[in-house]
């Protein structure tokens, strides 16, 4: 029996079948303060627009100034609200209303013809983390093609994953190529926010369009469902807690003895 209304379940199969969903976000005025933070952080730089960092920042830099926006950002107060509040309603839908979030959030800089930034492919669940989890991913600037990334789509991903041991002996650039065809590249503009399965493959390629990709991310689970390497208190934070479970938690049977 499914109790889902229908927008739930309209949401529910897109997910189910694409493996991901791309929504406008919940928080406009969410987005709006964290972009300007990151402009104001390039505006050290002399830069004003993200797109064309690449005119601001070299490679040899990118990774320092990255790591201090990161670190700057995750720094404010009310940062993972805001981050969380992009995709509250479809976080509720998709995962659940009692959810543990990572504890920073993480941010991606990738110049046009940089090969220094990129994530080659990879699913999260063959690295320790738990199927539970999805990955919010907030472009901070309209993405498409190479200056996007890439998810392997969930037939393909099973197809992959039955006849893993096929790569078992190739290398991550031989594993792509043998996928490449097959991916679904994400096109998400400014004011979308994308929510992905990461047991799905994915990753990205040298940006090969005119201009840099800014992107944000971070994971959100179920706070009671099951975890593997990654820990609530270590990498996760409870974000939700309902009364409920907060009473239960602290439950204890009548002393009879």
């Amino acid at each position: 029996m499914d109790f889902l209304s229908k927008n739930e379940k309209i949401l529910e199969n897109e997910f189910i079948e694409q493996g991901f969903i791309i929504r406008e976000v919940a928080n406009k005025d969410a987005l709006t303060k964290i972009q300007k933070f990151a402009i104001d952080m390039l505006s050290k730089k002399g830069g004003d627009s993200l797109n064309n960092t690449h005119k601001n920042i070299v490679i040899t830099e990118l990774n320092d100034f990255r790591l201090d926006v990161i670190n700057e950002l995750n720094a404010q107060f009310w940062l993972r609200e805001a981050y969380y509040q992009l995709a509250k309603p479809y976080l509720d839908i998709l995962v659940g209303n009692e959810l543990a979030m990572q504890s920073r959030v993480n941010l991606s800089i990738q110049l046009p013809e940089d090969d220094s930034s990129l994530l080659s492919v990879h699913a999260d669940t063959w690295s320790g983390d738990s199927p539970f989890e999805v990955v919010v991913w907030l472009p901070l600037v309209d993405c498409f093609n190479t200056k996007s990334m890439y998810l392997l789509p969930p037939k393909s991903a099973d197809s992959l994953s039955n006849n893993f041991k096929l790569h078992a002996q190739g290398d991550s650039e031989e594993l792509f190529n043998s996928i490449k065809d097959e991916v679904n590249w994400i096109k998400i503009n400014y004011g979308e926010v994308l929510i992905f399965n990461q047991s799905y493959p994915h990753g990205n390629r040298v940006n090969k369009e005119s201009e840099t990709r800014w992107s944000m991310n971070c994971r959100f689970k179920g706070l009671f469902t099951p975890y593997r390497d990654k820990k609530i208190g270590e990498f996760f934070e409870p974000i939700t807690l309902r009364p409920v479970s907060k009473i239960a938690m602290n439950y204890k049977l009548p002393n009879t003895k």
